[in-house]
């Protein structure tokens, strides 16, 4: 509907000597039903262009709107509300077909083709393997396999991608943890020492190193290593044994969490390669021919002033060590390399002043960064009896999410990371998350599905059949209209939250969905009606099944017919 009265709207303004280039109406449901079906600020957004007030602009629009004339079959009526809102209606045939539309599309409803023959690479999670997946971590991989699915649900062919890196600093210290507490499961009479103050405090082997990895996981990766090889292995080299074995043990554990939370990935992408193909340091020689690196005080500085900062950065530390932006940089040279269209990164707000610098070293080297996108999520706080917590974990000082998944259930805490917008930050109430009642969002949409399950298994039990033709413009009343109206909005929704890299308002408009089912099915009864009537409604029930199934499928969330 939109496409189609944009273009009417731009017919009509071409008749009035032509809107600015590339002007594009926009459109709004508005939010009491008496200013009708689909909202439009045109004549605002025209009133510089016309020399004009907005209300004169919207009522010439209109009066060329009636002169096409508009499709009545579509829409039964436009009026100018305010200082120049046009307000369009639906005809009651328009719903019907669009009823129709939903049944006939089934499990494929809420699909477009926006991004057809395009190329979408996601890259999320991205943790390094240095320990489990916290409840951090669980936003980030939510929030990026929904964004994936929601560009899948607009025609992109997504590919998700998991960046590390194995080398460093970090894997070392690991490394090294593990093969300390295998020394102490081989001998557990060697020397302790107390790290850390108070609560902090731990008792470790005498070999641990002070900046260690603290966990329970790592003691426990230690013992599987001595029970797969024995007592004998070399403690006194570079500790790569060590690692090798904490880096495979530890993304076995991330691996079996991502499934837990329906997500596959499809390619990991290793930092270290960079390295071994030179890329990094080509980058670095890159930026020298073009004056944007130099030396100095030993480190290796990039230009940044030349962008607009205030300083520049380092590139390469004294030590020889590269900073994160170069092989960052390095990285989003090579997805556009590979020919992905769109490059969607899924970042914590820890990155909000840094990610900049890699942008501006991508559009350095030539590439458009505008094929670039980056979601920056805030943060989660756990909350109990409204105050936040630090629940009870054996994995280290930090909450897992695997813990959080085993106190909450998987859809549950699928659901909670995507019911807010995610530049906001998230208080994850542990409470409503475990309340079977309608307080708590994702229990009200899978009671709503449930629900509907149950009242066509009944209306079956009495001889109703929903199969075959109904005649949908039986569907008069204004909640059974109303249900039509917001379920029609599925596919529009789908592509604005995926536009947006918002799944929150697919979230929210689920809600919606539930909510009209509920005044429908309170004011709307089906069985006992006379038949075509029921088998009409019986129909619309189907099609707020499908609706809420497919949208809880973008959502990655359970849709269950009983509960």
């Amino acid at each position: 509907m939109q496409a189609y009265l944009n273009d009417c709207i731009l017919s009509a303004l071409e008749a009035m000597g032509g809107a600015p280039e590339g002007f594009a109406p926009d459109f709004e449901q508005p939010a009491n039903p008496d200013h009708g079906d689909l909202s439009c600020n045109a004549a605002m957004k025209l009133a510089r262009h016309f020399r004009k007030s907005p209300r004169m602009i919207a009522d010439e629009i209109v009066s060329h709107l009636n002169a096409l004339p508009m499709d009545a079959s579509r829409i039964s009526g436009v009026e100018v509300a305010g200082p120049g809102f046009l307000n369009f209606r639906f005809a009651d045939a328009h719903l019907s077909d669009q009823l129709q539309a939903i049944l006939d599309a089934g499990a494929s409803y809420g699909r477009t083709e926006r991004g057809k023959g395009k190329r979408a690479l996601v890259e999320f999670v991205s943790a390094n393997p240095t320990g489990p997946l916290t409840v951090g971590h669980g936003r980030n991989a939510v929030l990026g396999d929904t964004i994936a699915n929601l560009l899948e649900w607009s025609g992109y062919d997504v590919d998700r991608e998991y960046y590390f890196n194995d080398a460093g600093r970090q894997m070392r210290i690991l490394g090294e943890s593990v093969r300390a507490r295998y020394m102490a499961w081989v001998n557990p009479e060697m020397p302790t020492k107390v790290i850390g103050e108070g609560e902090d405090a731990l008792t470790v082997p005498e070999t641990f190193p002070e900046d260690g990895y603290r966990g329970e996981y790592i003691s426990d990766i230690a013992k599987a290593l001595l029970d797969e090889s024995g007592p004998n292995l070399d403690v006194t080299g570079d500790a790569d044994v060590f690692k090798k074995a904490a880096e495979k043990a530890i993304f076995a554990d991330i691996e079996g969490t991502l499934k837990r939370l329906g997500i596959h990935m499809d390619s990991f992408f290793n930092e270290r390669t960079l390295y071994e193909s030179n890329r990094v340091w080509e980058i670095v020689e890159s930026f020298r021919e073009k004056d944007l690196a130099y030396d100095k005080d030993g480190a290796v500085w990039f230009k940044t002033t030349e962008f607009g900062k205030e300083q520049d950065t380092v590139l390469v530390k004294s030590t020889g060590e590269p900073t994160y932006r170069l092989p960052d940089i390095g990285y989003h040279a090579d997805k556009l390399d590979r020919g992905f269209d769109l490059c969607i990164d899924v970042f914590g707000a820890d990155h909000i002043a840094t990610f900049p610098d890699v942008m501006d070293g991508i559009r350095s080297l030539g590439y458009n960064a505008d094929k670039v996108d980056v979601v920056i999520y805030q943060f989660v706080t756990l909350v109990r009896g409204g105050e936040p917590v630090k629940m009870s974990t054996r994995k280290a000082t930090f909450v897992t999410l695997d813990e959080l998944m085993d106190e909450v259930g998987d859809d549950v805490t699928r659901y909670f990371f995507l019911m807010r917008s995610p530049n906001t930050h998230l208080e994850f109430d542990l409470d409503l998350a475990k309340e079977a009642s309608d307080k708590n969002p994702v229990f009200y949409l899978q009671y709503a599905h449930a629900r509907i399950c149950s009242i066509l298994r009944k209306a079956e039990e009495t001889g109703l059949d929903a199969t075959g033709q109904a005649d949908l413009s039986l569907l008069d009343h204004e909640a059974e209209q109303g249900l039509v109206k917001v379920m029609m909005d599925l596919p529009g929704m789908i592509d604005r939250a995926a536009e947006g890299r918002e799944p929150h308002r697919l979230s929210n408009h689920l809600r919606d969905v539930a909510v009209a089912f509920t005044q429908f099915y309170g004011h709307c009864r089906i069985i006992g009606e006379a038949p075509e009537l029921a088998k009409a409604r019986l129909q619309l029930a189907v099609a707020a099944r499908q609706v809420l199934k497919n949208g809880l499928t973008v959502l990655g969330i359970g849709a269950p017919e009983r509960m």
